[in-house]
C-alpha cells in the first residue's frame, strides 16, 4: 500500500498520513523562513530521506523477516510465492466402501513378515463413515487365498492370517511428480500398531524396490507411542539408502493432525501440523534421470501390524482403527 502511495501523487499525503503531514508542513514552514540559508537547505535533505525510510523500510523488513534469510536465492523466493492448486482430493463424505475411482487395494501377506492379511473391499478393514476413512486392524481368522502347502514363502506358507488390515493405493488411478500431499489422520493407540501414510514409484513393477523410491510422510509405531517419523528410501551403493526424521510429540494419539509434504524438484519438506521437521535434498538419490523422485509416485494407506518391524501385537488394544479426515493434493500454480 506504502509503494504504491508513492505512485499516486495526486492523493493527497495528509488524507492517508495526516501526523506525517502535520510534521512534513511545519518543517516546510520552518524551512521557508530561512530561505537561502545552507542548513535549512541540508535539514530538507534529512527531512526527505526520513520520510523515505519510514514509507519503504517496514516493507523491506517485514519481506526479510518472512525469509528468515537474506540469502535465500531468488528463485526460492518467486517459487515460494506462488499459491497451491488443488489437483485431486477425497473428503470421505459418503459412507461405505472408499470411492472404487480413487483407491484400489494391496492384498494378502505383502512385505515385511508382517502378521495382517490385507482385504480387498472389506467394510470391517475399510470403509468411509462419518466423514472419514476407516482402516481397521481386526484379530481374526481368515483365509489366505495364496496359500500352498509346500511353500515357505511368508505369502503363501500360512493358510490362514489370524489378524486383517486394509491398506489402500491410488495405483494406475492417480499419481504425482511434485506437489504439496497433505492427509489428516489419528492414528491408533497399542502396541504392534504400525499406520503409515507414504508413496511408491509407479514404476515400481519394473524397477522393484528400493530403485522405485520411497517417501514415508507419515511411519508411526505403537512400541514408540511419543513421536512420528518420516523416511526417504532409493538405491544407492548399499542397495536400499534409509534417510530419517523424527519428531517428538507426547499423546499423538490422542487426537487428529496433518501430515505432508511439500515436494520440488530439488527438495521434499516434511510437515507434522504445519511445522516443518525433516528436508530431503533430492540430488541425494542421483543427478541423472534414474533418481525415483523426479518420477511420478502414488500414495497408500495402510495399517500394518506386527512383524520384524512393528513388534508383538497388544491384542488388548484391539481393534486398532486408523482414522484419515481427508488426503488433499496441490500442484504450483503458475
Amino acid at each position: 500500500m506504502k509503494k504504491n502511495l508513492l505512485r499516486s501523487f495526486h492523493i493527497p499525503m495528509n488524507t492517508l498520513y495526516p501526523m506525517k503531514a502535520m510534521n512534513i508542513n511545519s518543517t516546510r514552514n520552518f524551512l521557508t523562513a530561512r530561505n537561502g540559508n545552507k542548513t535549512a537547505q541540508y535539514q530538507m535533505l534529512l527531512v526527505g530521506a526520513a520520510l523515505f525510510l519510514s514509507l519503504f523500510s517496514p516493507a523491506w523488513a517485514q519481506s526479510n523477516a518472512l525469509d528468515g534469510n537474506t540469502n535465500v536465492p531468488a528463485a526460492a523466493k518467486r517459487d515460494a510465492t506462488k499459491e497451491w492448486k488443488l489437483v485431486w482430493s477425497d473428503e470421505f463424505n459418503k459412507d461405505g466402501l472408499p470411492d472404487p475411482a480413487k483407491w484400489d487395494y494391496e492384498t494378502g501377506f505383502v512385505r515385511n513378515g508382517e502378521q495382517q492379511y490385507y482385504t480387498r473391499a472389506r467394510m470391517e478393514n475399510a470403509r468411509v463413515e462419518n466423514g472419514m476413512l476407516v482402516i481397521e486392524g481386526r484379530k481374526e481368522k481368515f483365509k489366505n487365498d495364496d496359500y500352498k502347502p509346500d511353500s515357505k514363502k511368508p505369502k503363501e506358507m500360512n493358510e490362514y492370517a489370524e489378524y486383517t488390515a486394509a491398506s489402500l493405493i491410488t495405483l494406475n488411478k492417480a499419481s504425482w511428480k511434485y506437489g504439496k500431499i497433505e492427509v489428516r489422520a489419528k492414528v491408533p493407540k497399542g502396541r504392534g500398531a504400525w499406520p503409515a501414510i507414504w508413496t511408491l514409484g509407479e514404476n515400481r513393477s519394473v524397477v522393484k524396490w528400493p530403485k522405485c523410491g520411497e517417501i514415508d510422510i507419515l511411519e508411526f509405531w505403537g512400541r514408540s507411542p511419543g513421536e512420528v517419523t518420516s523416511n526417504f528410501h532409493f538405491a544407492g551403493k548399499n542397495k536400499n539408502v534409509p534417510t530419517m526424521g523424527r519428531l517428538a510429540v507426547p499423546k499423538v494419539t490422542d487426537d487428529f493432525h496433518t501430515y505432508a509434504i511439500e515436494w520440488s524438484e530439488s527438495v521434499i519438506d516434511v510437515y507434522f501440523d504445519g511445522k516443518k521437521y525433516h528436508s530431503f535434498s533430492v540430488d541425494e538419490a542421483g543427478l541423472g534421470e534414474e533418481n525415483p523422485f523426479r518420477k511420478p509416485q502414488y500414495l497408500l494407506l495402510n495399517l500394518a501390524m506386527g512383524g520384524r518391524i512393528g513388534g508383538p501385537i497388544d491384542e488388548a488394544s484391539l481393534p486398532q482403527k486408523f482414522l484419515i479426515d481427508y488426503v488433499r493434493v496441490y500442484s504450483r500454480s503458475l
